[in-house]
């Protein structure tokens, strides 16, 4: 696998720095407790960089990112936005 060049970017889900509460009603979950039914302090939650979403899941999956994933690793199956993130990349038809 090869390594990213100095100041590449790169779009990832990130730990956010403010607390946050999931219904346990409904799931949802948010930043403002007062918006639910049945709050609850999460203790992880992560903002995904593609759609803004704040989930409790890392591995957050949205549209936005979905049409960005390029391609497909042969051996083990990963997808990423770029080759040089997987070991023996395949490019995804489109």
């Amino acid at each position: 696998m090869k390594t990213k060049e100095k100041g590449e970017s790169e779009k990832m889900a990130t730990k956010s720095a403010t607390k946050i509460y999931k219904c346990e009603t409904c799931g949802l979950v948010t930043t403002e407790k007062g918006h639910l039914c049945k709050p609850k302090v999460v203790n992880k939650a992560y903002t995904c960089e593609y759609c803004g979403l704040t989930a409790s899941d890392p591995r957050h999956v949205c549209k936005p990112k979905v049409a960005k994933l390029n391609y497909v690793c042969d051996s083990c199956g990963r997808v990423a936005v770029g080759k040089e993130e997987l070991c023996n990349p395949k490019k995804i038809k489109s």
